[in-house]
């Protein structure tokens, strides 16, 4: 392609693993604050290196300045680069061993033997003469490293299945679990047990997706996260501020909006809903053959417990969420209620409306 040498190619590689080792780097410090903002702008940092290398294709090609020129000593400022490349990749590697410390996952060990390979080939493209034997192993060291981690990423992907987070043990501890505020809401169906022994299995799907696909704009305008559905049963995690506010809203317009569902289909089993406020561990659960992201806790348990003692159409809420609501809401209080776990009875309220 081209009549002889020039710097665009005698350098390229050497540029790009100096390229990806400050971000190694940086992905093994435990940042505040931007990491959030750079994920969210991740396409415009993708689109930014897409064409950074097409211009540099084009002008090493069309033997443009400053690429038109070969170095007439390219080990000497390949050195160079590879000294800046193996610090930073060094670092890479000294954070990945922290956290495989903590956390003794194949993943994480692969990741450390990657960046010192990546490092070794910096050394391998100073060092080495094109077209001959020292040429070729830089490219095997590079490859190796790629396949130490594709291997582990591979042989997780096997174990937790394709819905995993396959690359969580990379995560920082606040991102795989930390304690926050929260509201958590539970529904189920009253009496789905006997409607599914008597109804053919394709009704009953139908029930349960016209039921789930009608929340799902409920549910995006009052901003709940993380919703699970298991049979007929449905959980939803409120998070930040107002969230206790917003889950009440939710529940009340859930149930309304199921109610006219269910005088549509006379004979579909109505939904019973409990809400509960208070602090819960965010975060990854770990649990054989899969990962899910959920909350767990105290304040979990006892919003299922609440959504069991509800009548269907109701939503009841507990104390936490009724001492927020207090002047907003219209409620019916409850007996104190005997509840699994507790030692104690807890109060309860049925919540009529919001004043808001």
């Amino acid at each position: 392609m081209l009549s002889g040498k020039n710097a665009g190619f005698q350098v390229a590689s050497a540029i790009g693993l100096l390229l990806a080792s400050p971000l190694a780097a940086w992905s093994a410090l435990e940042v505040e604050g931007p990491a959030p903002s750079l994920l969210g702008r991740r396409g415009v940092l993708y689109g930014a290196l897409g064409t950074l290398m097409a211009l540099w294709a084009a002008v090493s090609l069309a033997t443009l300045p400053p690429l038109d020129q070969p170095i007439e000593d390219p080990g000497s400022l390949l050195l160079g680069i590879f000294a800046v490349g193996v610090v930073l990749y060094a670092l890479a590697a000294a954070g990945y061993i922290r956290l495989y410390r903590r956390r003794r996952r194949p993943l994480l060990i692969a990741a450390v033997g990657a960046f010192a390979l990546l490092a070794e080939a910096m050394l391998a493209i100073g060092l080495g003469r094109n077209w001959h034997a020292t040429w070729w192993e830089w490219h095997l060291l590079m490859l190796v490293a790629f396949g130490l981690v594709a291997r582990s990423a591979w042989k997780e992907w096997q174990a937790e299945g394709s819905t995993a987070e396959i690359f969580s043990d990379v995560y920082e501890d606040r991102t795989r679990g930390r304690r926050e505020e929260v509201s958590v809401f539970f529904a189920d169906l009253l009496g789905v047990a006997a409607f599914t022994e008597r109804t053919p299995e394709d009704e009953v799907r139908a029930m349960l997706d016209t039921y789930f696909s009608s929340a799902t704009p409920i549910l995006e305008r009052y901003g709940g996260v993380r919703p699970q559905t298991i049979g007929d049963a449905l959980m939803v995690l409120f998070r930040e501020d107002g969230h206790d506010l917003r889950a009440a809203q939710f529940g009340l317009q859930f149930q309304a909006t199921m109610s006219k569902i269910a005088e549509q289909h006379p004979g579909w089993p109505r939904f019973r809903v409990g809400i509960n406020s208070g602090e819960a561990l965010v975060g990854l659960v770990d649990a054989p053959g899969a990962r899910s992201f959920t909350a767990t806790g105290d304040t979990v348990n006892l919003a299922s417990r609440l959504e069991g003692q509800a009548r269907a159409g109701e939503v009841v809420i507990g104390a936490a969420t009724y001492e927020t609501l207090a002047e907003k809401a219209l409620v019916e209080e409850l007996e104190p209620l005997d509840v699994k776990g507790k030692a104690e009875p807890v109060q309860a309220y049925v919540l009529r409306s919001l004043d808001v």
